[in-house]
């Protein structure tokens, strides 16, 4: 019994001395910090860019999904409503086709638009509304299509209610494309709703 308390005694001063956490000296390499979260962008101060143009917002590709990011469209001061709406979809159309920043593509942004499209407005027999691109929708890959509508729908490109009116050249057909958020979220298998559209 006494040899048990004699054994006992330095196990103890053992497990009190040892509660405290003491430093590693082995080095640990778990990588350099991420420096940028991704498809997280620091918002630019749009205020001080506003002179420089109108400021807008246009889909890129981040992941599978669609991401909003901020740019800026130049249209002159007095252009007309009609005239003016052509050249906001123009000037999106250009940011989509742009080559995204370093901070961009550091934040594992893309698109899928090509350069070089144009947009017009309607022609005789469209409704007021339309746009025609210089490419039919229906050639664009799905995440362009879905980049593109979701970008219309979300300007004064687009009447307000959430859709837009796109065509290729004359004379093909019309149709009146949605951006959901089944879209916004999977543009790479959820095409955006579409319905016929006729002549206004």
């Amino acid at each position: 019994m006494n040899v048990r308390r004699l054994l006992a005694v330095p196990v103890l001063a053992l497990l009190l001395a040892g509660c405290g956490i003491r430093a590693t000296e082995v080095p640990t390499d778990f990588g350099p910090a991420p420096s940028r979260v991704r498809c997280a962008l620091s918002e630019p101060d749009v205020s001080t860019q506003a002179s420089r143009g109108l400021p807008v917002q246009v889909f890129l590709l981040c992941g599978s999904s669609l991401v909003a990011v901020d740019r800026l469209v130049r249209v002159p001061e007095g252009t007309a409503d009609s005239a003016r709406r052509v050249l906001v979809a123009q000037g999106l159309v250009d940011e989509l086709a742009a080559t995204p920043s370093s901070a961009e593509k550091e934040a594992g942004y893309s698109t899928d638009v090509r350069g070089g499209m144009t947009v017009g407005g309607p022609r005789p027999g469209d409704p007021q509304d339309a746009l025609r691109l210089s490419v039919p929708p229906g050639d664009l890959t799905s995440y362009a299509l879905a980049q593109l509508v979701c970008t219309f729908s979300d300007s004064t490109a687009a009447e307000g209610d959430g859709s837009v009116v796109l065509g290729g050249p004359v004379p093909e057909a019309l149709s009146r494309y949605e951006c959901t958020d089944e879209v916004r979220a999977r543009p790479g298998t959820t095409a955006p709703p579409s319905s016929a559209v006729t002549g206004g």
